[in-house]
């Protein structure tokens, strides 16, 4: 069995990081994400994804502290976040918003 080492202070402050402002903003990217893909209506899909984004910031807040390192987890929030973001406000770009 391995002895892991103890985390500093610098990890734990940047885990708390990760959990607080990227679970923020994979948060939103999913809810933009969902406000516009749901096959829904619109005020529905706006409803929806609005409650959805809790349960997104919980589960992201909570990797971030199970992740390996502080690293990975800020290297997989802000990769969701980015394809969720594009996958969202991309296609308004070019006309093509289902």
């Amino acid at each position: 069995m391995s002895k892991q080492p103890s985390p500093t202070p610098c990890n734990i402050a940047s885990r708390i990081l990760a959990a607080l402002f990227g679970g923020y903003a994979l948060a939103y990217g999913f809810t933009a994400f969902f406000s516009v893909y749901l096959p829904l209506a619109r005020a529905d899909r706006v409803v929806f994804a609005s409650l959805l984004c809790f349960a997104v910031w919980s589960a992201a807040a909570i990797y971030a502290f199970a992740a390996r390192s502080a690293l990975r987890a800020w290297l997989l929030l802000v990769g969701l976040t980015v394809l969720a973001c594009l996958a969202a406000f991309l296609p308004a770009e070019f006309g093509a918003r289902p």
